[in-house]
């Protein structure tokens, strides 16, 4: 089998999703309401493994408070943000608004591009991009890097308070 890089896997995904549903654009601006309108779409599992795939490719990017472009560096609601949005999808930009906006599921009928939101002692405080398998993509903290991370560990298995799906299945 031909490896490809990831601009090739993420052109080959987008590609499939787009002659299955049609092109979307990228928006270039967060929703403000506290719920994303998110159109079904037939290449919806698709979708969620080229987001996955996309959040993926981010691994080793700069962690940055607020952002939400590779060059700049990342937040984790700015990880799922980009990542959504590269795919065609314009998601809430806080993780606050993303827990509001998402349809909560199981954590066993979790699939690639689905959320997991953790909470510390006080409030939702952390946001990831699903793998599978118990794995999912993160943006973790000031002076750390976007990181696969499994919720088998103690501390995600502890603070993990809900999955959530933004787009239909």
């Amino acid at each position: 089998m031909l490896r490809a890089t990831p601009n090739q896997r993420l052109a080959l995904l987008l590609a499939l999703a787009a002659a299955v549903t049609g092109c979307a654009g990228v928006p270039q601006q967060p929703v403000t309401s506290p719920r994303a309108t998110i159109e079904p779409r037939a290449a919806d599992s698709y979708v969620g493994a080229a987001i996955a795939e996309l959040a993926r490719d981010l691994v080793g990017s700069q962690y940055r408070y607020g952002g939400a472009k590779p060059d700049e560096g990342f937040d984790c609601s700015g990880l799922v943000f980009y990542t959504y949005a590269r795919a065609g999808y314009r998601v809430p930009r806080t993780s606050q608004e993303l827990f509001r906006a998402a349809r909560k599921i199981a954590l066993g009928d979790a699939g690639a591009g689905d959320l997991m939101f953790f909470q510390d002692e006080t409030k939702l405080s952390h946001v990831g991009i699903y793998l599978g398998d118990g794995w999912f993509v993160h943006a973790p903290a000031s002076g750390q890097h976007v990181a696969v991370a499994n919720l088998d560990s103690p501390y995600y298995q502890q603070h993990l308070v809900a999955v959530g799906r933004l787009l239909p299945r």
